[in-house]
């Protein structure tokens, strides 16, 4: 019982002399290394040599398009994020910092770390027949409907339009709209044009009769013959 009292005893006082010796008076925070206490770097730089008996720790600072955003013992800093397709750059990358990306114009972010879009996809195009419901965010997909009777859009439209009605314009009705287009309309036809095509036909079969009576005469007049 006392044997393993002492035990204990001899483990937490090698505990507690272990951190007295990384204790830092000058409240800097430091990292233990080969049993001895060094110096962490500073944001933006990184260890180039620890500290040794004769020498402090040496840092350096982060190459381009490498980062350390705390107070730290590594050998080398971090890669800077490259925006993905779909994204582009809010924040660039700085010594302490890692790029910030964004949704491009036309695109919505589905995963996000740490304030930055990780994966961005693109809105929801609208059919023809439908409208906009609404509009699609940095953050959030774009809302389609289908436009109501009597309305038409392409597809971009956040509204739909109403059909043309020929009859306010004095025009007449060519094509009925539909729910992707309008209704075409035309000028009316004056009164001689709509009836001369009709005329044209009864002549046409008028002059085919008169010739096919023609041609049965002499027959019906050699048959009177003989009798």
């Amino acid at each position: 019982m006392i044997s393993t009292l002492r035990f204990t005893f001899i483990i937490a006082a090698i505990f507690f002399l272990k951190l007295e010796l990384c204790f830092c008076p000058s409240g800097q925070a430091e990292y233990e290394n080969n049993g001895g206490c060094c110096y962490l770097c500073e944001p933006g730089n990184h260890i180039y040599i620890h500290r040794t008996e004769f020498t402090s720790t040496k840092c350096v600072p982060c190459v381009d398009s490498t980062y350390i955003e705390d107070l730290n013992s590594l050998l080398i800093c971090k890669t800077c994020t490259v925006c993905e397709a779909g994204l582009k750059v809010k924040y660039a990358c700085t010594q302490t910092s890692d790029t910030v990306c964004e949704p491009l114009e036309g695109f919505y972010c589905v995963h996000e770390n740490m304030g930055s879009c990780i994966y961005a996809v693109e809105h929801t195009k609208c059919k023809p027949g439908q409208y906009i419901k609404q509009k699609g965010t940095a953050v959030k997909d774009a809302e389609c409907a289908v436009c109501p009777d009597g309305t038409y859009s392409s597809g971009s439209l956040q509204i739909c339009k109403q059909h043309t009605k020929c009859q306010d314009k004095g025009l007449e009705e060519i094509t009925p709209g539909t729910s992707s287009a309008d209704v075409k309309c035309g000028k009316n036809p004056p009164v001689t044009q709509k009836i001369a095509p009709i005329v044209l036909v009864v002549v046409i079969v008028l002059v085919l009769a008169e010739a096919l009576i023609s041609q049965r005469r002499p027959f019906f007049g050699y048959q009177l013959m003989r009798f």
